[in-house]
């Protein structure tokens, strides 16, 4: 008689996601990841030409993915496009930006714009797939892309940190809220990763050395380096995991 456990299927085969910030850095990660994982993936961005490409590779690939252009802060948009859609079993809500300054220098129209997209556009993003699967009563996993800035401070940052701890809070209250329907909800926290979004900071020589001298591994993150976090978190593999976040950080906030 077998009595060993099996480790829970990572696949994702038959699921379908939706991913925001979709077109480049880790938000094109995510999508490549949860593709090649079996999801369905909906690709989310501004800019169409950017995730149609990258839908068209995803498919070139094997995959399924479409693109669906939308603007997140314009939420009676997202209500609109979610509402009408098949229920999203996944959400990568990775859509976010950053305008370093320093906190004495920071505009409000910077801090407006960094709030709206970062936490505004997350809150009613997710709250729109939320609805969806609970109308159809079914389960889910809420990714939301936070930051290790959600843990610690840094210089020039202020308004990101806040954010960020935005977010980290977000979703201890949704996982508390959501358990009884089934839906978890978990943050994903990483260092800098090279991106198109950071790569002009590490143009900075002090910076880069800053950085380095912080991430105990000794090297930038790469999106591959989220990939299998992603697709963990999105996956039966975690199904005891809500409200919680996973850091992705080289040992950054270990000290």
């Amino acid at each position: 008689m077998n009595t060993l456990p099996s480790t829970p299927s990572f696949r994702l085969d038959g699921k379908r996601a939706l991913v925001t910030g979709a077109g480049r850095g880790i938000g094109l990660a995510a999508a490549a990841a949860l593709a090649q994982a079996g999801a369905d993936v909906t690709l989310v961005a501004r800019t169409a030409s950017e995730i149609e490409s990258a839908a068209n590779e995803i498919r070139q690939a094997g995959g399924k993915a479409s693109a669906a252009p939308l603007d997140v802060t314009d939420i009676e948009a997202v209500r609109a496009f979610v509402s009408t859609a098949e229920p999203f079993d996944i959400l990568v809500n990775n859509a976010g930006s950053n305008r370093p300054a320093f906190m004495v220098d920071v505009t409000v129209e910077d801090f407006d714009a960094i709030f709206q997209l970062n936490v505004r556009s997350a809150f009613f993003v997710a709250q729109a797939v939320v609805r969806r699967l609970i109308e159809a009563k079914k389960p889910g996993s809420i990714i939301h892309m936070s930051s290790q800035m959600g843990h610690v401070g840094g210089p020039r940052r202020t308004v990101y940190c806040a954010t960020k701890a935005a977010i980290e809070g977000l979703t201890k209250a949704m996982g508390v809220e959501l358990g009884p329907h089934g839906i978890r909800v978990n943050a994903l926290a990483p260092t800098f990763i090279e991106t198109p979004m950071t790569r002009p900071f590490f143009a900075d020589e002090a910076f880069k050395r800053s950085v380095l001298d912080k991430i105990k591994l000794g090297r930038l993150g790469q999106v591959e380096d989220l990939m299998g976090a992603i697709v963990f978190l999105a996956s039966d593999a975690s199904a005891l995991m809500t409200g919680t976040s996973l850091i992705v950080d080289g040992g950054w906030t270990a000290e």
